[in-house]
């Protein structure tokens, strides 16, 4: 499956500093040629600077020559002067240009090696104002992922983040076969128009079919196509702040306890934690452990392994192996709570 794609923009080059403090010499030097001649000379500033540029960087077309004596010893300490500082801005400019092109060329070479081991990673398509947000969510994490982008200035701003980013086409299945897909975890449709996030969908769940897929949808019958396409979980930004804003008008205590979760303020979080067949908590009620006494975690919810999802459980719906537990706590208590899910040598609670 491929598909043509228009040349790519390359990030933008950053003007070296030392390049820029280089042709502030030579103009510094011709600026103060140009006031030399004005005043030795008499010439007009046209005239001035016409000569004091041929003198710095050593033209020389002799239609304007210093007549006075101090004219010409001003030329002559002018040539000396300005010849070494157009040869610094000359050598300054070729040494930068060389070093970026090597640089980049190493740059590049260690992202691809980087990106070639990166396993049970995430893959995030299109970095707008949807994969922004998700991007700068998952620098807080410690989950691993690459950025596709092709936006020169989205592409400057994630590498100053230090963020691994691919500038490609993500629409391109070579684009998904270089940032690792077949060996990927997970990958976010982010693009801003939903056929390109159908496309994404159908390459990624084509090349890596147990691939877990979140697709952006901009309009509501877009959400079929991309669930046809593969995708696994479909989020539409602009139902669900339709939704919210619903909320914010009728129920605004809801609202605000929903944005003090998601902003951080209760220092709380949600997770999901599987229970694997070694962990203590596998065989036994809610109600024989002391997740929500002592680690202050409620579970709001339990979906089996059939699919089957529990809504707040009560204390005699037993745990079973395979089970995802949908908690809400405080992330030091559900660190602990995910390290009782996988070693039955934890404390017990």
């Amino acid at each position: 499956m491929s598909r043509s794609s228009p040349p790519e923009s390359p990030a933008p080059p950053r003007f070296p500093r030392r390049i820029l403090y280089a042709l502030t010499a030579v103009a510094i030097a011709i600026g103060i040629g140009t006031v030399g001649f004005y005043f030795i000379e008499g010439l007009s500033l046209l005239d001035s600077l016409y000569l004091a540029a041929q003198t710095v960087t050593t033209v020389g077309y002799g239609d304007i020559t210093p007549s006075t004596t101090s004219g010409r010893i001003f030329a002559l300490v002018l040539m000396i002067g300005g010849v070494g500082v157009v040869l610094y801005a000359l050598t300054t400019a070729v040494q930068t240009i060389v070093q970026s092109e090597i640089i980049a060329t190493m740059g590049q070479k260690r992202q691809a090696r980087r990106m070639e081991k990166m396993r049970n990673h995430y893959i995030i398509c299109g970095a707008g104002r949807v994969g922004s947000h998700l991007v700068r969510t998952l620098l807080g994490t410690e989950d691993r992922f690459i950025v596709i982008e092709r936006d020169p200035s989205r592409v400057a701003e994630l590498t100053d983040l230090g963020v691994t980013v691919l500038v490609r086409d993500a629409t391109l299945e070579e684009s998904l076969r270089e940032a690792g897909v077949e060996h990927a975890r997970g990958l976010a449709a982010c693009l801003p128009d939903d056929a390109d996030n159908v496309y994404v969908v159908l390459t990624a769940h084509d090349l890596n079919p147990g691939l877990h897929i979140v697709a952006r949808a901009a309009e509501q019958q877009a959400e079929a196509k991309l669930f046809r396409a593969g995708a696994n979980r479909v989020v539409a930004p602009t139902i669900i702040g339709g939704h919210r804003m619903a909320m914010a008008l009728t129920k605004p205590a809801v609202h605000d306890f929903l944005g003090s979760i998601t902003a951080n303020e209760l220092e709380l979080a949600f997770e999901q934690l599987e229970i694997e067949p070694e962990s203590d908590l596998a065989g036994k009620k809610l109600s024989e452990t002391n997740i929500r006494s002592e680690l202050d975690i409620v579970v709001v919810s339990i979906r089996r392994s059939d699919g089957q999802i529990l809504f707040n459980p009560s204390g005699e719906v037993p745990i079973a192996c395979g089970d995802t537990l949908i908690a809400i706590g405080h992330s030091e208590s559900l660190v602990k709570l995910a390290n009782l899910t996988k070693d039955k040598k934890q404390s017990k609670v």
